[in-house]
């Protein structure tokens, strides 16, 4: 059976799930169900299905119960793969029948399911008993997930834990070795972070020339994972792992994921008009004749981070996007991003490759 989990994901839901109302469609792939400990069966949805407005405020406030776990693009990304946001039964099995939008089976909607929607009955088939009664769960496996020392990140193990149930988790000692379990939480990480990238886009860069084409390519990677060795002109690639880098969680995340280092995604994104190295030090390097005023920025210039304050020896360089922010790829863990330019780090200052 499964039980969610919902991963940490973006900020408040009226930026993230609005735009699919009645507009994004959304598909899903049916899987077997696993034995755990009392969520849903994990089915999906064969077709698509736009989220429904219902869902919205329900999901908004399922968050906020312990919002630096939670997130709204996770757990509509988990109703989605639980049941398409349709309230409907799964098949019986021998830990029950998972019932309503989020999949409960009856011995785990005893313990979180609540009368939400004050209808005067708690029921897994109302959507916002459903959808609290998930934000409740999920908190607690959140909780267990973090206070253990399992490797993986606490949503995977959280979405594991609704999946396979939480005693599955701890036999493992980790994300359970089944193939429903481990495509279960890809697929919900995949379309939370997709829904995140699409509702949390910033303006569109406009202007023309090389560095705001540079931009507008670096763009078409938003989410993608920092890999420390990967990417190259081509696109995103493996990477690998050092003494010191690459490595999350006790694992070399770099050799088994795909996606860009924060000077191979420049690297990509300026190719066409300009052949940078590879890099952030010889980036700055092949480019510190052509500085740029701070107060001067344009889209596509690279600002480099040293704590030696030599450019030559910087560790780290981003892109100006514009408007005060800038797009990088920022260190194993996290994913390609636009966030507002910082100064903290050992600025050495910015250059313009073309």
């Amino acid at each position: 059976m499964k039980q969610l989990a919902a991963g940490a994901a973006a900020a408040a839901l009226g930026m993230v799930l609005v735009f699919a109302v009645g507009t994004a469609a959304i598909g899903g792939t049916s899987s077997e169900s696993v034995s755990g400990g009392g969520g849903g069966n994990g089915q999906g949805l064969k077709g698509d299905a736009p989220v429904p407005a219902s869902y919205l405020p329900w999901i908004k406030k399922a968050a906020d119960l312990c919002p630096e776990d939670e997130s709204p693009s996770l757990i509509a990304a988990q109703l989605w793969a639980e049941s398409g946001f349709q309230d409907r039964d799964g098949p019986p099995t021998a830990s029950g029948t998972a019932k309503g939008p989020a999949q409960f089976i009856d011995s785990t909607w005893v313990t979180y399911g609540r009368d939400d929607d004050g209808s005067g009955t708690a029921s897994p088939h109302d959507v916002g008993d459903a959808v609290m009664a998930l934000g409740r769960y999920m908190c607690s496996l959140f909780g267990q997930a973090k206070a253990s020392s399992y490797p993986g990140g606490a949503d995977a193990l959280a979405l594991a834990g609704y999946n396979a149930g939480w005693g599955a988790v701890q036999k493992y000692n980790g994300v359970p070795p089944y193939r429903e379990t481990s495509d279960y939480v890809a697929k919900i990480q995949a379309k939370a972070a997709e829904w995140r990238v699409l509702a949390e886009a910033p303006p569109p860069v406009t202007g023309s020339g090389a560095g705001a084409d540079a931009v507008r390519k670096a763009t078409a990677y938003l989410g993608l994972p920092y890999v420390w060795g990967g990417g190259s002109p081509a696109g995103p690639s493996v990477g690998f792992c050092d003494d010191k880098n690459g490595w999350l969680n006790g694992t070399c995340f770099a050799s088994s994921h795909s996606g860009f280092d924060c000077s191979s995604l420049v690297q990509a994104s300026w190719w066409q008009s300009v052949k940078l190295p590879r890099t952030a030090g010889d980036q700055y390097t092949a480019t510190a004749s052509r500085p740029v005023p701070m107060g001067s920025l344009a889209p596509g210039d690279l600002i480099f981070y040293s704590h030696s304050g030599s450019g030559a020896d910087s560790y780290h360089v981003v892109m100006y996007y514009g408007d005060g922010k800038v797009i990088e790829a920022p260190k194993t863990g996290k994913q390609v991003q636009i966030v507002p330019l910082y100064t903290t780090g050992g600025l050495v200052g910015a250059t313009r490759p073309a």
